[in-house]
């Protein structure tokens, strides 16, 4: 009996042993910290890529004719090469970085240059449809204005390879060229562009209910990987504090989500 009891003993401990590497192995394997750059770096890229300089507004005005133009002749490959080139996301991650820092006057900084390139990005869209000969919506235009939750878990998962890809010590790498197509912040703003220079106000609602979408669960994916990440907060908030901010990010979530769902119900039943 005392041999038997020291062999279970004795496989008991060499599976709780074999479990303990099994999970280590997985928790490294998925770990953000391990090729993660430093702190300093990760604020470093994510505010440079924020900037809104002369530059980027004649890239992003770039950006926006070459969208529309791909939108207007229903050519996916030139509307693909726009969302290559447009630097609107940087800001968006910007602003995640203020805000989970707890930096409210950099936040509110780069949300209020992200809306200059919002306003600036419809204006070039709505002077090139004005002028453009095609007056008719093509079908890349008319499959940006019936968003769902589907756009709302691309925006979501995009926006987590994105920010991982950021702050990575590695910065030759191809998820934010992939992450700027899948959430395609560029077309549904040329779409309201198209929208109205042309009158179609139904276009314009769901165009801009798909841009809200893709923006806002960018920057919420961001604000999470950020927090994994622990980034450093340039003061220190109260509990009380920080459960009013997270309940408002749920609310948000909620209320910006919502009519997605409804929109898939509708769309599978």
């Amino acid at each position: 009996m005392k041999i038997n009891y020291e062999i279970w003993r004795n496989n008991i401990m060499g599976l709780k042993i074999q479990d303990e590497t099994v999970r280590g192995k997985i928790r490294k394997a998925f770990s953000l910290s391990e090729d993660s750059a430093s702190h300093e770096e990760i604020k470093e890229r994510l505010l440079d890529g924020g900037q809104v300089t002369g530059t980027n507004m004649c890239v992003l005005v770039c950006a926006m004719v070459i969208a529309s133009v791909g939108l207007n002749v229903s050519s996916t490959a030139v509307i693909i090469g726009a969302m290559l080139i447009s630097p609107i996301m940087g800001s968006i991650l910007a602003s995640a970085y203020g805000n989970v820092s707890a930096d409210y006057p950099l936040f509110q900084n780069h949300m209020l240059g992200f809306g200059i390139q919002i306003a600036i990005s419809v204006a070039a869209a709505t002077i090139y449809f004005l002028l453009s000969p095609v007056k008719e919506p093509t079908v890349e235009l008319i499959a940006r204005t019936s968003p769902t939750f589907f756009d709302v878990l691309i925006a979501f998962f995009g926006g987590i390879a994105g920010i991982i890809g950021q702050t990575r010590m590695d910065k030759t790498n191809t998820v934010i060229p992939g992450v700027a197509i899948a959430t395609a912040l560029m077309p549904p703003l040329c779409t309201c562009g198209f929208s109205i220079a042309n009158g179609r106000w139904d276009m314009l609602l769901g165009a801009g209910y798909l841009f809200i979408i893709n923006a806002y669960f960018i920057f919420l994916a961001a604000c999470i990987i950020l927090s994994v990440l622990e980034i450093p907060k340039t003061k220190e908030l109260s509990q009380k504090e920080w459960k009013r901010h997270r309940l408002r990010m749920v609310r948000n979530t909620i209320i910006i989500a919502l009519p997605s769902i409804v929109a898939l119900y509708y769309m599978v039943c």
